[in-house]
């Protein structure tokens, strides 16, 4: 099934590994609310986020300061979160 038929459905479970553990855990509540919205629009279609310049498994999300790269499982029910950076 395609993303685009899931659409609507069930949302893709967000996992952290480290670093990325490491670096939510020092946000602030205002960062971590940021880090929360991007998630959210990175988690309703992970399609649409570009690829990541250098490894094509992995996708890039930036928008306002903020940076999440992460890679989808094969059907796409889990997000790897790999690194976050919020400014």
């Amino acid at each position: 099934m395609s993303p685009k038929h899931n659409r609507g459905g069930r949302r893709p479970r967000i996992v952290f590994i480290e670093p990325a553990e490491t670096q939510v855990r020092v946000l602030t509540t205002e960062q971590t609310g940021c880090l929360d919205t991007a998630l959210n629009v990175i988690a309703a279609d992970p399609t649409v986020v570009k690829a990541h310049a250098t490894a094509s498994a992995l996708r890039d999300y930036q928008h306002d300061g903020i940076r999440v790269i992460f890679y989808a499982t094969a059907l796409g029910s889990i997000l790897i979160v790999t690194y976050v950076e919020v400014d």
